[in-house]
């Protein structure tokens, strides 16, 4: 007769150019549910994994901010239909971590509804923000979009998925690439959305997940000089006070968003695909 059977418990890994390594430096931080009924060793990311992981978005920069807007949104619907299958799993994660049963059906839900939502944008806002300049001269003046290149994104630290995709989907539908600290608090989610997004097309290096504290990584995610922009979420004086300073070093766009920009009907917004896009401006002469 076989015993009783153990479980297999999920190992929690970093996500770095569409692969799952541990972290360089062997270290873990342990995670407790907050009814301590499960807990779990999580990577913690050091300034090197870090240092990789912007190696690896900005490898995958250019292909990604070159492929059509079209299939950008045919990949962040697939993320939503592999998140839909998965929900369940993202419940009882939300849940162990301390979401009650109606909140995290709510949060699961927004979350699919929130990548679906900025697929539809993905072919849109390009439209929408690009535009012909009247000019009283001979030529045409015109300001369109592009990405801004490798962002770094600090994600709210009061949620685990919603608050993580609010601050991811509009960088990427966009056509830039990031490295992003997910909550630690809060990091079951986070290493399950990588498996999702992992098996939805998206290509390698276009997203990156950390885990660890925000205290080690926020100083190297501002100051790294091939991040070309930072998304950080919270309302910590101290921690903007830092972010913007460092950023300053090398003329980094340092976008603070509050707890507004990810939670209910205002992370709805095509106005935040703005938050890491460039705008580039041609004249183009008239013959008469």
């Amino acid at each position: 007769m076989m015993g009783k059977r153990l479980d297999v418990r999920k190992t929690h890994k970093l996500f770095i150019g569409g692969r799952f390594p541990r972290s360089e430096s062997g270290r873990t931080f342990r995670w407790e549910a907050p009814d301590r009924a499960a807990t779990a060793n999580i990577c913690r990311a050091s300034r090197k994994d870090f240092r990789d992981a912007v190696t690896e978005a900005r490898g995958a920069s250019a292909s990604w901010a070159g492929r059509t807007a079209y299939n950008r949104a045919q990949i962040l619907y697939r993320c939503a239909e592999i998140l839909e299958g998965r929900r369940a799993q993202f419940r009882e994660e939300l849940r162990a971590q301390g979401t009650s049963a109606a909140a995290a059906r709510k949060e699961v839900a927004s979350a699919i509804d929130l990548l679906i939502y900025y697929a539809g944008w993905a072919d849109k806002y390009g439209q929408l923000f690009s535009r012909v300049n009247p000019v009283a001269a001979p030529y045409f003046n015109f300001t369109v979009l592009e990405a801004t290149g490798v962002v770094a994104v600090v994600a709210p630290s009061e949620s685990g998925l919603l608050g993580l995709l609010a601050a991811l989907a509009p960088v990427i539908t966009g056509g830039n690439t990031c490295v992003a600290l997910a909550a630690q608090d809060y990091p079951l989610c986070a290493v399950s959305l990588a498996e999702t997004l992992h098996t939805a097309d998206l290509p390698a290096g276009v997203v990156n997940l950390l885990t660890g504290f925000r205290a080690e990584l926020l100083e190297p995610f501002a100051t790294h000089m091939d991040v070309n922009a930072l998304v950080y979420f919270g309302d910590d004086r101290a921690e903007i006070a830092q972010a913007e300073s460092c950023a300053a070093e090398n003329v980094k766009r340092v976008t603070v968003c509050g707890r507004a920009e990810w939670e209910g009907t205002p992370a709805l917004n095509p106005y935040a695909i703005l938050r890491t896009q460039e705008t580039k401006t041609t004249w183009h002469p008239i013959r008469f």
